[in-house]
């Protein structure tokens, strides 16, 4: 199926299904040094709240590589996909001793799974795909509910603005022939749906979440990726020093492919 036939689909769920099976979700985070700079960061935060026999689980797996990297340094890992591709690759890359609960399912359901059971959840993928605001919630919602009262919720977006830079990487003529308002400047939402920093916060915030970080999740890496792929060891730790170091400045959350929130349920939605 090709990206035509996929803008005929309305459901969000076979969406997710079709698209997968166009898009390499499994090299997507590891298959460049700048590729490795959106997982190298993550991995990071998620360290920071991981304690000795921490549950985790894991909504919109895709292909598995949060989970079994989780899984590979002990941790118990639940882990929850819709894709048909994504649960195929995962499951193949499941090693022995690894404790892995992977099933199929969607993000807007989770009722498989006990209220208040994981200190760290992960929702980084799912509000990619919904379009609606209801399903939205929904999802924010499950993830607040199986959430222990201290635990923490990481959430993805796909950064609105960075996107046009990104596109006019590959397509120098993007801004005559992109999928965009050309008067609004405003992104259609396909084959993902792209939120600003503004209504990405304003999303969490209004849906019951008290954010502890804001992320750019990866920054201008693919934009410089073949500079980056090019580094040789030393270059590359002081990339990811700098990195480090604006990550989180308000200045660079809007130009960066990947926005990254960590926050813990506010009080009213604890008690």
């Amino acid at each position: 199926m090709n990206l035509d036939e996929l803008k005929k689909i309305t459901d969000d769920s076979t969406l997710v299904n079709e698209l997968y099976k166009v898009f390499n979700e499994d090299k997507r985070l590891t298959v460049s040094k700048s590729a490795m700079v959106e997982f190298i960061t993550t991995v990071r935060y998620i360290e920071k709240y991981l304690k000795p026999g921490a549950k985790i689980l894991d909504i919109g797996a895709g292909s598995g590589t949060y989970s079994l990297y989780l899984a590979g340094r002990g941790y118990q890992v639940d882990a929850v996909e819709l894709a048909d591709q994504n649960i195929s690759c995962f499951r193949s890359k499941i090693q022995p001793g690894m404790e892995i609960n992977l099933v199929q399912g969607n993000a807007l359901d989770l009722s498989a799974f006990k209220d208040e059971n994981y200190d760290v959840v992960l929702l980084m993928g799912p509000l990619y795909h919904l379009h609606e605001d209801s399903d939205r919630k929904k999802a924010i919602d499950e993830a607040k509910r199986v959430c222990k009262k201290d635990g923490v919720i990481f959430f993805t977006f796909i950064g609105h603005d960075m996107v046009f830079l990104t596109e006019l990487m590959y397509d120098r003529h993007y801004f005559r022939t992109g999928d965009y308002n050309h008067e609004t400047m405003r992104l259609n939402d396909f084959p993902f749906i792209f939120f600003t920093v503004d209504e990405s916060r304003k999303m969490l915030e209004d849906n019951g979440i008290d954010i502890l970080h804001a992320v750019a999740q990866d920054g201008a890496s693919e934009l410089m990726g073949d500079i980056i792929d090019a580094m040789d060891d030393y270059e590359y730790a002081q990339y990811l020093k700098y990195h480090e170091m604006i990550r989180e400045k308000p200045e660079f959350l809007g130009m960066s492919n990947h926005l990254l929130y960590i926050g813990k349920k506010d009080r009213q939605s604890s008690d």
